[in-house]
This record gives structure tokens, C-alpha cells and sequence, in this order.
């Protein structure tokens, strides 16, 4: 009854869907009654519906059990959406430990801060004075971190937190629209402020021109790192 199978004890593995056979094989595992469970990219295998499907029933199972449970996964949403604390390794070495939203919100690291999100975070080399980053052909920006004068950094802008104006308003910077993709409830925007690329996420109906619109960035949505560690700056 926990795994749902009980209309298919009659049938062959040979004539089980993907998602019913990991389903099985949980079950094999489950009967051992563990302390500990390891998924290893279990869902790698599956289409995207089916791995959207077995995502909540292996998490249901899981808070159901009670069982503490270690998976491993290439997958970023995964992560996010299974995990109550998530462990970022890069080359076998752990770059941050924390929940979902301390990863995502407050990256330690140009790696976790690339790594997690889609699409991805936008990332501008820079250098600092004191609050102020400036981005050669971009200008200045402000942050809320005071840093040595003339520190190399890479600011950190999730596509989200940049907010598209058809107009200026003296904060804001030129964006030119090079394409847009629909993905129904969001938009993504890619284009350049200058000769660099950023790509912004925006709501469906954000009314979006192919001429040049304006891009504002608050001082609050920049993640500053060190160029040469790739570290957060705190």
C-alpha cells in the first residue's frame, strides 16, 4: 500500500512502467527497515514527467517513513524542491552545506551561485571602492558590502531580481532585447546592457518592446564575490 503497487503484483518487471519499477526497487529497500536510505540519481533514467511524478512520491515516502535519506543528484530542482539540507560539491570537495533557500538566496561561491538556479545567475567582473562596483562599459553600482579600493570582485544578479522599465528614471541602465523565450508563466528575456550579455526573468504579462528598454538593479539583489577565490564576500 505505501508504494501503491498492489494492482500490479501479477505482473513481470518486463511489464512495468519506469516509475513502477523504482517503486519496486524502494520497496526491496524499505523491507530491510534501514537507518539509512541512499538514492543515487535515481530519476537520471526517467522523461521529465515521470521524474516530476516520482520526485513527490519519493519525498511523500520519505516524510511518511521518517527514514533519513541521502540523495545524490545532478539535477538543481531536484535538490531544491526534495531536500531539507542540501550539500554543494565541486570536484569532490564541499562548497557549501545549508537548506534550499540559504543555497539559493546566499551563495557562498561563484560555483553554488551559478549552479543553482534557472537560468542562471548573471555574473559581471568588476572592481570595488568602498560600496561601489564599477563595470567597465557598465558603470558604477552600489552594494551594501564595503570592500578595499580597487578589489577585483565578480557582482552576482539572479535574473529575477532585475526589473525591465520601458523608460528611464536616472538609475537605470540602457538593456537592448535580443530575444525573448515564453515559458507560459515567465518569460525569459535575453539581451545586453552594453557588450555584456544578462538574461532577466520576468512575469508573462510584463509588456516587453523589441527596442531598447531599461534595466534596473537594486543594490540589495548584488552578490559580490572575490575574483580571484570565487568566494563570497561577506
Amino acid at each position: 500500500m505505501t508504494l501503491n503497487l498492489a494492482e500490479y503484483l501479477d505482473r513481470r518487471p518486463s511489464q512495468l512502467s519506469g516509475g513502477q519499477r523504482q517503486r519496486v526497487a524502494m520497496g526491496r529497500a524499505i523491507v530491510r527497515d534501514p537507518a539509512l536510505f541512499l538514492f543515487d540519481e535515481p530519476l537520471s533514467n526517467l522523461d521529465a514527467k515521470l521524474r516530476n511524478q516520482m520526485r513527490i512520491e519519493i519525498r511523500k515516502l520519505q516524510k511518511s517513513l521518517g527514514t533519513t535519506s541521502l540523495y545524490v543528484t545532478h539535477d538543481q530542482v531536484e535538490a531544491m524542491t526534495m531536500a531539507d539540507r542540501i550539500v554543494v560539491m565541486n570536484g569532490g570537495r564541499i562548497e557549501q552545506i545549508g537548506t534550499p533557500a540559504e543555497i539559493y538566496h546566499s551563495p557562498q561561491s561563484v560555483f553554488v551561485a551559478s549552479f543553482m538556479g534557472a537560468p542562471p545567475m548573471n555574473m559581471l567582473a568588476g572592481t570595488a571602492d568602498g560600496g561601489v562596483v564599477s563595470v567597465e562599459g557598465l558603470g558604477k553600482l552600489r552594494t551594501q558590502i564595503q570592500m578595499a579600493k580597487g578589489s577585483p570582485v565578480t557582482l552576482g544578479i539572479r535574473p529575477e531580481e532585475i526589473k525591465l522599465t520601458p523608460t528611464t528614471n536616472g538609475i537605470t541602465q540602457p538593456f537592448q532585447v535580443d530575444y525573448i523565450e515564453e515559458l507560459g508563466a515567465r518569460r525569459i528575456v535575453h539581451g545586453r546592457i552594453g557588450r555584456f550579455p544578462l538574461i532577466v526573468n520576468v512575469p508573462h504579462g510584463t509588456a516587453l518592446p523589441a527596442d531598447e528598454m531599461h534595466a534596473a538593479i537594486a543594490p540589495t539583489s548584488l552578490h559580490v564575490f572575490e575574483q580571484q577565490t570565487g568566494r563570497r564576500v561577506q
